[in-house]
């Protein structure tokens, strides 16, 4: 590890900035080999905001251009909204700051692939937002399927079901927007769903996918209006992996009575395993042989990250999961390393959403 503290610079002092500035406070905590870090400087456009957030997330300073940042800093994160993802990411990485991106990498193909090329062009860290792969459980299954556990995989399915859009006067935000956005669901939780595909199954060669809005218009939040809802409330998918593997994706913001209920199912020839982000804990696994399910309590001091937490049985939350996130790319900084998931692989999650989209409008099979 470099002797030196890591300043950190961060775009974004919202909802992700708050997980990621409480990860960064707990990493000395609980992570006694995490590479020291500064938080440095917190960069958004409202004054006034931005430094109650400096004041609360513990920043030295503000800065209302991000250009002023990227290249004073040692570490920079995105956290804006998807449509301010490219630039910023772009120029931190042209000037040699290793550079971490919320999900998904941009609202477009094109602009992902100017992405993945700068930070192959840059040769430091590049990571990506995709925090379910630090989940232990996930962890533990990723290492069940290598073992071989499951025997050859057959099936994944995966879902992603929210309700917070049923209603239909829930206010017009930049997530509703195609321009800022991308797209609706497929993006924003769909994005989190191939990821884990990818990196528990591997590669997705083939999508059938569709789409559908519910409200096409919603109430500005100020009461001067209405504007148009040009994204998806929806989406399902049917997927082919390169590996012969047959998969399903779905996601909905309009799930009612689902927060935020990411669930996981892979079935193999000798096993099966079920993974639900409301119970991130545990793991369900049929083994061979056995005549049903068990529920793995993923606690203990040798699973995946949790010596650095409780005493074994002591259960860890979804904030835990920006903790093991923040620690693995800080580290690969720090020592100069590689980490994953990169930009290369926000850009193979960026081929799955594009072809899902794609599929849609043509009506056809689309094969990536």
């Amino acid at each position: 590890m470099t002797a030196d503290p890591l300043d950190i610079g961060v775009l974004g002092y919202r909802f992700m900035g708050n997980a990621h500035a409480n990860a960064f406070a707990r990493l000395p905590m609980f992570f006694e080999d995490a590479p020291e870090v500064n938080r440095e400087v917190i960069v958004g456009r409202d004054e006034v905001a931005l430094a109650d957030a400096a004041d609360r997330l513990g920043f030295a300073r503000t800065a209302t251009d991000w250009r002023d940042v990227v290249d004073e800093v040692d570490v920079f994160y995105n956290l804006g909204p998807n449509h301010v993802h490219a630039e910023p990411s772009i120029a931190a990485l042209e000037a040699g700051t290793p550079t971490f991106c919320e999900k998904p990498l941009a609202p477009t193909l094109e602009d992902a692939e100017a992405m993945a090329d700068a930070a192959s062009d840059a040769g430091v860290p590049a990571g990506v937002a995709f925090n379910y792969r630090f989940v232990p459980a996930v962890q533990y299954a990723k290492r069940l399927i290598e073992n071989g556990d499951l025997g050859e995989l057959h099936h994944f399915r995966g879902r992603y079901l929210q309700d917070w859009l049923v209603d239909p006067e829930a206010p017009w935000s930049w997530r509703n927007d195609a321009e800022m956005a991308g797209s609706g669901a497929l993006g924003d939780l769909g994005a989190h769903t191939v990821d884990l595909a990818r990196f528990l199954v591997g590669d997705i060669a083939e999508v059938s996918g569709h789409l559908r809005t519910f409200v096409d218009e919603r109430p500005v939040e100020d009461g001067s209006g209405t504007r148009p809802v040009t994204v998806d409330d929806a989406y399902s998918a049917q997927v082919d992996f390169e590996n012969g593997v047959v998969g399903t994706l779905e996601a909905s913001r309009f799930a009612n009575g689902h927060k935020n209920d990411h669930t996981i199912e892979i079935e193999g020839a000798k096993g099966s395993l079920r993974f639900s982000l409301e119970r991130l804990n545990e793991l369900e696994v049929l083994r061979e042989g056995s005549r049903g399910y068990e529920t793995i309590l993923v606690t203990d001091a040798d699973d995946p990250y949790i010596d650095h937490w409780w005493p074994p049985g002591h259960v860890i939350g979804w904030e835990h999961t920006f903790v093991h996130e923040d620690y693995e790319f800080l580290s690969a900084v720090a020592e100069g390393g590689e980490y994953e998931p990169s930009f290369a692989d926000g850009l193979a999650v960026q081929r799955v959403l594009d072809a899902v989209e794609r599929s849609d409008d043509r009506g056809e099979r689309v094969s990536l």
